[in-house]
């Protein structure tokens, strides 16, 4: 998979990271940690621009980010309900928490959106909830817009002054992106358990 990013970067340029950042975005295995980071080693050699190169990754990253928020606007509350009532179990929260769960993200949306889109994981999970929770279109492109184009300057900046050693980058954050995944995983399983014990009492 580098091999062929790598080649996608140097053949189409602007476009190759535009559609790699999109892609990252709708399948997470794909790392933005690899694409910005090489992207911005490329517009330190003068191949690209810096400016171009994040507002390349910002527009890509962005596209797969509004097509999850589209799933989730799909999804919608009233499926959600209707899931939870069925298998409440597996989402781990009944139908009238749903709607805490919305008025929570109204009063919270621009933090989860900024911040959401700064974080390995959780950023390519957190449009789906703005979606579902059906955060106003602008809202979301806004403060999404933010967050991603601070990641990908961030991605892009640590590339742009490592030069060859670009790399380094996917090998720092790889472990962020581990125990992001580990607590995710930890607190899913809790909440499971502790919707069992619910059920049982």
């Amino acid at each position: 998979m580098f091999d062929w990013i790598v080649s996608l970067v140097d053949k189409a340029g602007y476009i190759g990271i535009a559609v790699l950042m999109l892609l990252e975005n709708v399948f997470p295995p794909i790392p933005s940690e690899v694409i910005m980071p090489l992207a911005g080693f490329s517009a330190a050699k003068g191949t690209l621009s810096f400016t171009g190169v994040v507002a390349s990754g910002t527009a890509g990253s962005l596209a797969g980010a509004y097509f999850w928020f589209l799933i989730g606007r799909w999804i919608g509350p009233k499926r959600l309900k209707r899931f939870a009532a069925r298998h409440g179990r597996w989402l781990t929260m009944h139908p009238d928490e749903v709607e805490q769960a919305r008025a929570f993200f109204a009063r919270h949306q621009a933090v989860a959106l900024f911040l959401g889109r700064l974080i390995p994981t959780i950023r390519s999970l957190i449009s789906v909830p703005a979606g579902v929770n059906c955060v106003p279109v602008s809202a979301f492109l806004l403060w999404s817009s933010m967050g991603t184009a601070l990641w990908t300057f961030l991605l892009a900046g640590a590339g742009y002054l490592l030069e060859s050693q670009y790399e380094r980058v996917s090998e720092w954050l790889n472990p962020v992106s581990n125990v992001v995944v580990a607590g995710l995983a930890i607190w899913y399983g809790y909440r499971v358990l502790r919707f069992k014990a619910q059920e049982a009492s």
